[in-house]
């Protein structure tokens, strides 16, 4: 199959991830199940369980999920009551925010999802292909950075 990357349509590089980010995202939906949470609210709860008392400006740096989607990913994961959020003491205007049980058991339930996501993914490529494709990915995150980064977009 030839691609044509003139122009935004079915066959170009725009729309393929697009679309591939969607199937990613069904799947895992169908994975995590009765945890209930939404890839990019996974990430956000992996990251704090990375850290101590992280702030909502170090989750921003360590996923790539700009500040406003930031702020309301916080929001609605507190709001579930899977972390908590208090004003930090250096600062009385950054917030930290760190695990509960809950939190911490959301997670527990859909790392597995995760996994099974990746593999099945994963699986869709020859084995040969599959390292060149994630170090392809993650090349093209680093080179173009995160909307609104002003490092990014070079």
């Amino acid at each position: 199959m030839k691609l044509d990357h003139s122009e935004v349509g079915p066959s170009s590089v725009l729309h393929l991830l697009h679309r591939a980010g969607q199937c990613a995202e069904e799947l895992f939906a169908i994975n995590v199940g009765r945890a209930e949470i939404t890839p990019r609210q996974f990430a956000v709860l992996k990251a704090i369980a990375g850290g101590q008392d992280q702030s909502q400006t170090s989750l921003v740096e360590s996923t790539g999920i700009d500040r406003s989607t930031m702020a309301d990913i916080v929001h609605r994961l507190a709001a579930k009551s899977l972390i908590r959020r208090r004003r930090t003491r250096r600062d009385a205007r950054m917030y930290a925010v760190s695990l509960t049980e809950k939190g911490h058991a959301a997670l527990k339930l859909a790392e597995p999802a995760a996994r099974s996501t990746d593999q099945r993914i994963l699986a869709c490529l020859p084995q040969a292909q599959r390292e060149a494709f994630l170090r392809s990915l993650a090349r093209i995150v680093g080179a173009i950075g995160a909307p609104g980064d002003p490092r990014g977009v070079r």
